[in-house]
């Protein structure tokens, strides 16, 4: 038995000595075993797993407005199996967005944009949002094997798992409640799911982004708006408005520990400065209240070399105007020849990319969505000019070092987070009573 342990022993050293012996044979000088380990699958791999996974949420799309702006919201002569072709009208490019290429870009749920013009006086504003949301539901029920209506986290989840695109509708800009709650509170019981507080410009109860402050923020109408919108389980979206809004509705949100806001279609204000852009003044607060931004393709907000050849081509045309207040012809002229020496910037998906990291480096991972505002803009970045384009997005991600688990967060599982907090928040105040405010005695 001795011997026969010995003889054990002696062979299992043997076999270690030359495994040792064959592994210094094999591994040149200065090679580690961690070196040897399975390398790591491809960004564009990453990508696809992520999106097969957790296809993208889409946080703004503005088809209902090129329904209405090309076809008056007769879906008739509409084909959204094809819009590539589909430029006649007032809008004579293509449109960004049909199903073959929303199916390309992995989209698995859609904010559909129920924007109407924020000229409107308000109760026509209000007609036409109706109008929007309309044509919106009808449009979902035209393509019942591509799309489902989603009203809840729920119908989301259910979708995505059927393979269609879920559907749910934001209203961009406070325009279209015509300051009253009763407004807000039959949009939600219609479908819509989000409010953008403003758009380009200022409400009676709140500042944009791109107007001169008029209320510093909030007034205490708008503070009322975004305690109902909590109330009934409305997500709050700040992109359009001014920082002090931003900052004056997370105080709000705050002192009732309410729900996390959006940002539906924004950038980074650190990374390209414009005014629609978050600053990190408000990137740093996300993390407490649990929000996201939705990061948007609009090259204009994306790219500071895209948004100052802008700012000079706005120039030259105010200065041939000037030159030439009654002569167009001349006009276009001058401008065909500054376009020729002045040949305009384009924003990239590295550009995007980038706007996505200060984010994640401000705020963090867990705040972070896709946003992109195709069809509520000329193009987006070269490589993504249409919403087939996210998987390129993605794969830039990667090849940055996102982890699979990270993009699955920034595509749909942040945002499916943010929805079910909101609608959780609902549910716990579904027996509060509604805020109310005196309406005008029409007599």
């Amino acid at each position: 038995m001795r011997s026969a342990a010995l003889t054990g022993a002696t062979a299992l050293a043997l076999t270690m000595a030359a495994s040792v012996n064959a592994q210094d044979i094999r591994r040149p000088e200065g090679l580690t075993l961690d070196m040897l380990a399975t390398p790591a699958p491809p960004p564009e791999e990453v990508a696809d797993a992520a999106l097969e996974a957790a296809p993208v949420w889409d946080g703004h799309n503005d088809v209902p407005w090129q329904l209405r702006g090309r076809y008056n919201n007769v879906l008739l002569n509409f084909d959204f199996g094809n819009t590539r072709a589909q430029g006649a009208g007032p809008l004579e490019t293509a449109m960004h967005t049909d199903l073959p290429r929303l199916a390309a870009g992995k989209v698995g749920a859609q904010f559909w944009s129920v924007y109407v013009s924020a000229a409107l006086p308000e109760p026509e504003a209000v007609v036409a949002t109706l109008e929007q949301i309309d044509v919106t539901r009808r449009l979902i029920a035209r393509y019942p094997d591509e799309l489902a209506l989603a009203l809840t986290s729920a119908d989301v989840s259910r979708a995505m798992q059927q393979g269609k695109i879920a559907s749910l509708m934001g209203m961009e800009g406070g325009h279209s409640i015509g300051s009253s709650l009763a407004v807000i509170r039959q949009m939600y019981a219609l479908g819509a799911r989000y409010l953008t507080l403003t758009h380009n410009r200022n409400t009676p109860w709140a500042d944009s982004a791109t107007a001169d402050p008029e209320h510093d923020g909030l007034t205490g109408f708008g503070e009322l708006v975004v305690r109902e919108m909590q109330r009934i389980g409305m997500l709050v979206d700040l992109s359009h408005v001014s920082e002090a809004t931003m900052l004056d509705t997370l105080d709000v949100i705050r002192a009732q520990q309410g729900a996390p806001v959006i940002f539906s279609h924004s950038g980074a204000r650190a990374v390209a400065d414009h005014p629609r852009n978050v600053p990190d003044s408000v990137l740093q607060r996300l993390p407490e209240n649990g929000g996201i931004v939705m990061v948007v393709a609009l090259p204009g907000f994306i790219s500071n070399n895209v948004r100052e050849w802008n700012t000079r081509q706005t120039a030259e045309v105010t200065r041939l105007e000037a030159l030439y207040p009654d002569a167009a012809d001349q006009v276009d002229a001058g401008l065909t020849e500054w376009l020729k020496i002045n040949p305009p910037a384009q924003a990239t998906i590295a550009d995007m990319a980038d706007h996505v990291d200060h984010i994640r480096n401000v705020a963090g991972i867990d705040h972070i969505g896709i946003g992109g505002d195709y069809d509520g803009m000329p193009s987006g970045p070269v490589g993504m000019e249409d919403v087939a384009g996210y998987p390129a997005l993605f794969t830039e991600l990667a090849r940055r070092g996102y982890s699979q688990e990270d993009l699955e967060k920034i595509s749909s599982r942040n945002m499916m987070r943010v929805l079910q907090r909101a609608e959780a928040y609902g549910a716990d105040h579904a027996g509060d009573l509604p805020l109310e405010t005196p309406v005008e005695d029409p007599a």
